[in-house]
């Protein structure tokens, strides 16, 4: 490596460490994943039934006793007819119950409400029906004890999954494997893309701002190019490893007591496994360190595609049609990937995963479901491999484009600089 090389790589790196947004954003992702993931909780326990009182007419005569209040939801009996109900504004909504409700359900129970009901209002009137009349229906058997019967007789089963292709049997879990797959493909795509762009506008900007030009005259265009790509890959690097010590840190500290806390409610055993596969770091650990290998052969084999495209054009607007040669291989891979974490040993599956142009998403999206170790090691020295051979195109492409102003390369007159001497 080269003086000049090493003094563009850390001009690129500090000056975009250094600057607030990068330092914010590290800070931050960390703590909107984390409240993304109990956001769903918070809000489900927040959330519940609007206060609603519910008028019912009952003319089957035996569901309305039954009825329970619960929360904000109040039944009340009415005896009137419907225009009665209507005209009484005490009441919020009009629950009206046919005479053969138990018989034939559909099509014998209406609501009629004052604007529009929430999901959860409808759920709970709904349950409330479904499990009276399964009651009025059990009794109507004359069998003793026939509820207690179908009380006892139902079953939850809890799934314990252990994988036997290892050395030692270990527990699994495929929620968990697929939330972790799905996180660490968008992850990617996330970096690939945004710090892939990265390098293209900077190239953008030096050029028209003619700096390449005082630059080149005493680097050469080849150092230029590879100093932005690894300056800026440093950067993604960096805000990777802030995220994976926080992310080992609370699967050696935080998940222990998650996992006893799970262990010790009934009915959470999925939970407390899913929980346990989460909480071994060395687990953890193993993929972070693919999710590292994965970012920096992504990037460099993207960022090189962006690196070219920002020297063949003078301005943004130029740039957004030439960039259907990155976009449209990583809006592939991001889909591939979505289909992949349903069936990750599937041939589509594996195949994509070796495909430089896909395979670091869809890889990665594989990897928590505990997939052959040759296969990501495969798919790294391909990756590898692809990157040096673009690298050496997006080379001969930079040197001709960064000294060509006024007009948009066709795709032709691309191929003609690859073939240049």
């Amino acid at each position: 490596m080269t003086s000049a090389l090493k003094i563009i790589i850390a001009r690129e790196y500090l000056e975009r460490v250094k600057r607030k947004s990068f330092i914010i954003s590290t800070i931050l992702m960390p703590i909107l994943m984390l409240g993304m993931m109990v956001a769903p909780t918070l809000i489900a326990i927040m959330s519940g039934p609007e206060e609603r009182v519910i008028a019912v007419i009952d003319d089957s005569g035996v569901i309305a006793p039954t009825l329970q209040n619960e929360g904000e939801i109040t039944f009340r009996q009415f005896g009137g007819d419907m225009a009665s109900a209507k005209a009484n504004e005490d009441y919020d909504a009009i629950l009206v119950i046919g005479r053969d409700v138990v018989s034939q359900p559909k099509g014998n129970v209406s609501l009629y409400t004052r604007g529009a009901p929430s999901i959860q209002t409808e759920d709970y009137i709904e349950s409330q029906l479904d499990r009276t009349i399964e009651n009025l229906r059990i009794k109507q058997y004359d069998i003793a004890n026939l509820s207690q019967i179908l009380e006892e007789v139902k079953v939850d089963v809890a799934l314990d999954t252990f994988r036997i292709d290892k050395e030692e049997e270990s527990a699994t879990s495929s929620i968990l494997s697929y939330i972790l797959g799905t996180v660490t493909m968008f992850i990617l795509y996330m970096f690939i893309l945004l710090y892939g762009q990265m390098v293209m506008t900077s190239i953008i900007e030096e050029k028209n701002n003619r700096v390449l030009e005082l630059v080149v005259s005493s680097v050469k265009p080849n150092d230029l190019m590879m100093g932005k790509i690894m300056g800026i890959g440093l950067v993604a690097i960096t805000q990777i490893m802030i995220w994976a010590v926080l992310l080992i840190a609370c699967s050696i500290w935080v998940m222990p007591g998650l996992i006893s806390a799970a262990s010790a409610t009934e009915g959470n055993e999925g939970m407390a496994s899913a929980l346990a596969q989460l909480g071994d770091t060395g687990f953890m650990i193993n993929l972070l360190v693919y999710l590292v290998l994965f970012l920096i052969g992504g990037y460099l084999f993207y960022s090189s595609i962006y690196a070219a495209i920002g020297s063949a054009v003078d301005n943004i607007q130029d740039a957004s049609q030439l960039q259907s040669i990155a976009i449209v291989p990583i809006i592939l891979a991001l889909i591939i990937s979505m289909t992949v974490v349903n069936d990750p040993n599937s041939s589509l599956a594996v195949w994509t995963s070796m495909i430089p142009f896909t395979s670091p998403m869809v890889m990665m999206a594989r990897l928590p479901f505990g997939i052959p170790a040759w296969q990501p090691l495969v798919s790294i020295v391909i990756l590898a491999i692809s990157f040096f051979g673009l690298i050496w195109i997006a080379a001969k492409i930079y040197r001709v484009g960064i000294f060509m102003y006024g007009k948009k390369p066709t795709y032709m007159e691309l191929v003609r600089w690859i073939k240049y001497k």
